[in-house]
């Protein structure tokens, strides 16, 4: 039996990338994992699709429930969390990871990609939270965990590109409201950020991404900060803005050197570390 078993987990965007990641490590666990994602044919340019996503999780030890979702509907969201629990019973952990990036300039962000960051960022964390709260209540140990950095208002990590910040500090946000108005609930509410540059195909199909990409961690520096996060009792963790690296040292991992992409060349921070 693994720590996770029985344990239902709703992954918003896990069909690649940090999302796919932390659905695996705990699929290795025994997690029952709902990918709740776009992607349903292959994309030239980014690897999985909810299917395979699905695959990989009932390979990995766990069971894996494909969902069709754009987490900018509503009724979308109803359908796949009513889904979700038909087939697993409940809803235990919520991992709001899906996001949207564009690292440009007031001048140079159009509102259609405005609206997209603020839809499924902050309103599709919030939205998403707000509907799996009354089955994460009745949950074994319930957790909600936001990939967003914390909080921070200090303009540098503004000025370079104010409507991402913003979108990402709607997340962040949640966490700090939703900690106290649901502790009495005794369901945990908390954020993990990287301490370094992801390698994800996101990343790397950005402009100059392949540069990054070499001075990159891997994604499994973040699925493991995670596992260990949603080990603890949540009546205890709560209202955390956790950095992954920071986590694994506490929890004994010494050789991060092991999730560096090229482990001969020192990783870049983050953008909000």
């Amino acid at each position: 039996m693994g720590e996770f078993t029985n344990r239902t987990v709703f992954i918003t965007g896990g069909s690649r990338g940090i999302g796919h990641a932390i659905g695996l490590r705990l699929a290795k666990e025994g997690a029952n994992i709902a990918i709740a994602a776009k992607t349903t044919e292959p994309h030239p340019k980014l690897p999985g699709t909810i299917y395979t996503a699905a695959e990989d999780m009932d390979k990995a030890g766990g069971k894996g429930l494909p969902l069709f979702v754009d987490i900018r509907d509503d009724e979308a969201v109803d359908n796949a969390i009513a889904k979700t629990v038909e087939t697993f019973g409940g809803i235990d952990i919520l991992i709001n990871n899906a996001s949207a990036i564009s690292l440009t300039g007031t001048e140079q962000t159009p509102m259609k990609r405005y609206d997209l960051m603020h839809d499924i960022n902050t309103r599709g964390t919030f939205m998403v939270s707000q509907k799996c709260i009354p089955h994460l209540r009745k949950g074994n140990n319930p957790h909600i965990l936001n990939l967003s950095p914390p909080l921070n208002f200090d303009s540098r990590w503004f000025s370079p590109h104010v409507a991402y910040t913003m979108a990402k500090y709607g997340m962040s946000l949640c966490v700090l409201g939703m900690a106290e108005e649901f502790r009495k609930d005794a369901v945990a509410v908390n954020a993990l950020w990287p301490r370094t540059v992801i390698a994800t195909a996101a990343i790397k199909n950005m402009p100059g991404g392949e540069a990054f990409t070499d001075r990159a961690r891997t994604p499994e520096v973040v699925s493991d900060a995670a596992y260990y996060i949603l080990k603890r009792d949540g009546k205890e963790c709560t209202g955390n803005y956790f950095i992954d690296d920071e986590v694994l040292k506490e929890e004994g991992v010494s050789d991060l050197l092991s999730y560096s992409v090229n482990p001969d060349v020192h990783p870049l921070p983050d953008f909000f570390i």
